[in-house]
Formats: structure tokens, C-alpha cells, sequence
């Protein structure tokens, strides 16, 4: 687990820290110990104001791995005793994430600035350029009136010398929906009556003051009571590590989980319905059908685009169909993927018991000292097709639609990779008839799964190992013949 990210790093270790105190049955004892392990008295890590901070801080990111709300820490209960609720807890947190307002930068509005750059220039193309009267001059330089500045950016692109910068804060930006703000006390607070668990924000804070509420102690005492936990890994697990598809399987095994499936078995099944769903909505005069994989984007459509709701597909995601295939086996499921909008789904899917993503799978690896390269090779299952296993890739669930169609009903379609201020925007025009297609993959992140915020290597590397899994699977059945 090596990281030049400080905010990732001490993230992960915080998850590593509570396994390895789980598996020495020293969890409500030694947790308050953890924050002063990983910054000891002569620690040289220190980014804030002194150790004693930073400690503090660390103490919010231990709870947030045991899965327990910041936001509602008195700072006088320990560490041990947040250990035993998390311990004797029989319900997963209700709350994806939580903010650490101790960690939290407290970022000034974002604004835009006139940097040294600015020579003055007689034509003043940036004044010009304003349309609010916000720029002046005063000794020879622009100065921007922040109380008349609207951020529309014009006086940006206008200056020849690149002289006025924009200065974001930067959870606010990434958040396509306005969920996120700036409270009472300065630091950043969530809206989730607004928010979609897409985790941009947690991505994009560089003091990682956002962490998820982990459900990792949940799954490690169902593990440790012996119950049937069965690990369903999406299918953009793969290459995230250093390792082959079933050697993976196989070290998650070694890890606890009795059982273990691929997540793209279901997205065979979603396929099959979502080409039957796309032809049947077409031949009736719909104007396109989008997909419904993304639990971000349903949950966007729900809260924020009501108008695009009689688009989206009826059918369910791959995770909630292999859920339901291993609940009719009594097993206890474990959704294992990158992303936060699956804690979500999983709040609302009986089916998805837990949700563990890739970072938390890869602390278990570390507290265990399992290294899944050197594991044995797994079976896979033989009839999950190439397309179900890269519907993690931008475009892969699209594809698999218009194979499994088999050009028998052709159509266009088109995607929107990862979603912003301005895919809302875009999509807000194709809900009023703009757009040639008729069906749109929605991916929340930028590369589809793959880019997912609790992801742990660059999309760059686990393309081809994605691709040649692909290759050597099967291809999806056509989806308008009759099974045989």
C-alpha cells in the first residue's frame, strides 16, 4: 500500500490499523492506541500545525473506518467504546459519508484573482469582458470586486497574459448536484437530502476531510461468527491488483470470505433485460432509453432530473441481480467495488447485506499480509461473457446492449462519461429533445467504474488486463432469441 497521496495513505492505514486490531481480539482495547501507532512522538509526517493535530485528525479517520459518524463525536467518548458499538452494531450506518471538520481546510469562496501577471494593458480586454461591473483598476493593475463578481469566468479568457486565475474550493466544484457547502463554523458540510454518494467529493478533497462510514468491522464479525459471507466483486476489480483475476479470487478466500462471486454475472442478466427493455420501449415510440447500472446516476435522476425519469431503464443493476441469485442461497452478501453510490444502493436493495470497496479489501490484504500475486489461480465461471466483465469501462454496458440486439433492431447510441455541472446541464437538454440516440450509458465517473474514488490503481493500468480477461471469456448471447 504505497501512496504519495498522504490524504490516501492515511485513509487506508486507518482501515488497516482496525483489522489488525480486530484479528488480535484487541479492537475495544487498543483502539484509542491507534492515532499515537501511526504518529508517534517523533513523527516527521506532519503536514498541520504540530503532532498533537495531527493525532486528533486521525482519530476522526478511525472512526470513520470503524463506520462511525464525525459529525456526531462528542470528543470526550473513546475510541474503545465507538470500537464496541461498531462491534455489537446489528445495523450497517445509514449515512454513506462524513466530514472531518478538524481535518477540513475551511477553503475561502471560490473566486477569481489577478495574479502578478497582469500588465495593465491600455485595452483592458478583461473590463470589457466583464458584464457586472466587478473589474476596475487601481494603481496600474485589474482588481476584481469579489462582491460583484459573478465567476462566470469572461474575464479569464480575455486577459492575453493569462493574468487572472480561478481558485476553486475543491469539493464544492466536483459535486454535480450543490450538495456540498461551507456551514456556520467554515468547514464543509453535506446536504443529503441533495446528495447522490457519487464520492467527487471525497475524491477531490487534498486534505481528505471526506471519508466514507466503513462497514468493514460489520463484515468481519459476520466472517468471524461463520456465517455464509459471500464476496461479489464487481467487474472493475480487475488489475486493480498486481495480480491475475483468479489468483484475486483465491486471496479473497485466503482473507475470510467462504465464498466469492463475479458481480458480472448478474450483468449478463442486466444485459439480456436491458436489450429486451430498449427494443420494446423503441418499438412503442420511445425516444431513447438510458441505462440504469450506476446507482449515482438513478439516484441524480430521483433527486435532481425528475423530467429524465421516464427514460431511465426499469431494469436492475448486476449487483442487485447476483445479490438476489446468492440470497436464494442463504448467503450473506458482500458487494465489493469502487465506488460510494453502492453503500447507498445497498441501504435500499434487502439483498446487498454490506458493501466493502476496493481500498477496504486491500487493507484486509495488508493487515493480513496477503500478497495475491503469489495465491493459486481460481476457476472462473465459463459462462460469463467478455462484455458482462468490462462493464466497468466507459462504454462497456452500451456495447454489450448492442451485441446482445445482434442488429436486429439497430439504434443509436452515445454516453456520458462522468458526471459534472456541465453532464447536468447536457443532460437537463436531453430531457427537453436534444440528443441523437437512443440509448445513453450514464457512467458517474469519468472511465466508467474504473475511475470509481476508492479505486487504487490508474485506469491506464487495468485497461489491458481488462481486455484480455475479455478476449478469453465467451461472447453475450443474443437477447431476442429464445433461450435453448
Amino acid at each position: 500500500m504505497n501512496s504519495d497521496n498522504k490524504a490516501i495513505y492515511f485513509r487506508r492505514t486507518a482501515l488497516r490499523k482496525i483489522v489488525e486490531a480486530f484479528d488480535k481480539n484487541a479492537l475495544e482495547t487498543n483502539a484509542y492506541r491507534i492515532p499515537y501507532e501511526v504518529i508517534p512522538q517523533d513523527s516527521k509526517s506532519s503536514v498541520r500545525c504540530c503532532i498533537y493535530k495531527e493525532r486528533a485528525v486521525f482519530r476522526a479517520r478511525t472512526l470513520a473506518a470503524l463506520g462511525c459518524s464525525v459529525e456526531e463525536d462528542d470528543e470526550a467518548t473513546s475510541l474503545n467504546d465507538y470500537a464496541k458499538q461498531a462491534l455489537t452494531r446489528t445495523e450497517i450506518p445509514q449515512v454513506p459519508l462524513t466530514v472531518m471538520d478538524i481535518a477540513c481546510h475551511g477553503c475561502r469562496k471560490a473566486r477569481h484573482m489577478v495574479t502578478e501577471a497582469c500588465q495593465g494593458c491600455l485595452a483592458r480586454p478583461c473590463q470589457q469582458a466583464c458584464k457586472f461591473g466587478a473589474i476596475s483598476f487601481i494603481d496600474g493593475r485589474s482588481f476584481i470586486d469579489a462582491d460583484k463578481c459573478k465567476n462566470c469566468g469572461a474575464c479569464k479568457l480575455a486577459c492575453p497574459y493569462n493574468a487572472i486565475t480561478f481558485i476553486p474550493v475543491p469539493c464544492e466544484q466536483a459535486c454535480p448536484v450543490d450538495a456540498i457547502h461551507k456551514g456556520e463554523n467554515g468547514v464543509a458540510e453535506i446536504d443529503f437530502e441533495k446528495c447522490i454518494s457519487c464520492g467527487h467529493c471525497m475524491e477531490a478533497c487534498p486534505f481528505g476531510a471526506i471519508m466514507e462510514r466503513s462497514q468493514l468491522i460489520d463484515i468481519l464479525g459476520q466472517i468471524k461468527k461463520g456465517a455464509p459471507v459471500v464476496a461479489m466483486i464487481a467487474p472493475s476489480i480487475v488489475g486493480q491488483f498486481d495480480c491475475t483475476l483468479p489468483q484475486l479470487i483465491t486471496a479473497i478466500k485466503k482473507a475470510g470470505f467462504p465464498l466469492v462471486t463475479e458481480v458480472a454475472l448478474g450483468a449478463d442478466i442486466t444485459t439480456a433485460n436491458e436489450a429486451r427493455e430498449l427494443v420494446e420501449r423503441l418499438e412503442k415510440g420511445a425516444r431513447f432509453m438510458t441505462t440504469s447500472c450506476c446507482s449515482a446516476w438513478v439516484r441524480a435522476v430521483k433527486k435532481h432530473l425528475p423530467a429524465l425519469k421516464e427514460f431511465v431503464s426499469n431494469t436492475k443493476t448486476p449487483a442487485a441481480y447476483t445479490a438476489e441469485i446468492e440470497k436464494q442461497k442463504g448467503h450473506i452478501t458482500v458487494f465489493v467495488g469502487p465506488c460510494v453510490s453502492k453503500r447507498a444502493e445497498g441501504m435500499e436493495d434487502p439483498n446487498i447485506d454490506y458493501v466493502m470497496t476496493y481500498e477496504e479489501l486491500g487493507a484486509l490484504f495488508d493487515a493480513k499480509g496477503i500478497n495475491p500475486a503469489q495465491c493459486e489461480e481460481a476457476a472462473l465461471d465459463p459462462a460469463i461473457s467478455g462484455e458482462a466483465r468490462y462493464y466497468g469501462v466507459t462504454g462497456g454496458v452500451a456495447q454489450a446492449v448492442e451485441n446482445a440486439i445482434a442488429g436486429k433492431k439497430p439504434f443509436k447510441k452515445s454516453a456520458i462519461n462522468g458526471l459534472d455541472k456541465k453532464a447536468m446541464a447536457l443532460l437537463t437538454a436531453y430531457a427537453k429533445g436534444a440528443g441523437d440516440f437512443q440509448l445513453l450509458e450514464v457512467m458517474n465517473c469519468k472511465g466508467g467504474c474504473i475511475g470509481g474514488p476508492c479505486t487504487l490503481k490508474p485506469q491506464a493500468q487495468v485497461i489491458k488486463p481488462i481486455k484480455d480477461l475479455v478476449a478469453a471469456s465467451p461472447k453475450v448471447p443474443c437477447a431476442l432469441e429464445e433461450p435453448k
